[in-house]
């Protein structure tokens, strides 16, 4: 699919936060086979001791109950759910970065930067889902442009991401890219901050900075 094609998908999709979806529209984009059904987007949200016992109907329920789906007037969430015609296609999470118990203790975030980790005015995109025979659609580059409304809209000061670095004619499994490509980030007006390792970058847009 060229990048015009993905574009022009992606400009159809339509983004709401998860509250607004029904659990079981979110349900359908995880599937019930793969990394996304068995990990219920808890990997951040837990240390290794406690994530690795943890039962798939547990980890469902932790999602189920951050994403308040079927609540439209709940007045937070865990992120975001894509509609393509009418179909769920996909699911992005973002929340304050304090959210992520993981992600405070992992070095990816804090490598090359001096950072207070106990500033929940920064929020952080941790995971994009699309949809099994949605992909190569643009979904997860309308998720990445609706985040970054979204995370200004409540307040935040930042909100940034740790996209994977991919190179042509190098291929890169589906699991590793659930942090989202550089491209991804790029196309949604993210800027590189810092380049923890030769794979993985921090990419981030500073609300602040925008406004002045």
């Amino acid at each position: 699919m060229t990048d015009t094609t993905r574009e022009t998908t992606a400009d159809a999709i339509t983004v709401v936060p998860a509250n607004e979806a029904s659990w079981d529209d979110l349900k359908t984009v995880f599937g019930t086979r793969g990394e996304p059904a068995k990990c219920q987007c808890q990997w951040f949200k837990f240390r290794d001791m406690e994530f690795h016992p943890m039962p798939v109907e547990e980890r469902a329920k932790h999602l189920r109950a951050e994403t308040g789906c079927d609540h439209p007037e709940d007045r937070s969430t865990s992120g975001l759910v894509a509609y393509l015609a009418g179909e769920p296609v996909g699911w992005c999470a973002v929340e304050p970065r304090t959210a992520y118990a993981r992600l405070l203790r992992t070095r990816i975030p804090w490598t090359g930067r001096s950072e207070d980790k106990a500033d929940d005015g920064v929020w952080s995109v941790t995971c994009f889902v699309t949809r099994v025979g949605f992909r190569r659609r643009g979904v997860a580059y309308a998720l990445a442009r609706a985040s970054v409304d979204f995370a200004r809209e409540r307040g935040a000061r930042a909100v940034e991401g740790y996209p994977m670095i991919t190179t042509p004619g190098k291929a890169v499994t589906w699991g590793e890219l659930y942090v989202g490509s550089r491209s991804v980030f790029d196309a949604a007006g993210f800027a590189e901050v810092s380049r923890p390792s030769s794979r993985r970058v921090v990419m981030r847009i500073d609300f602040a900075a925008d406004e002045r």
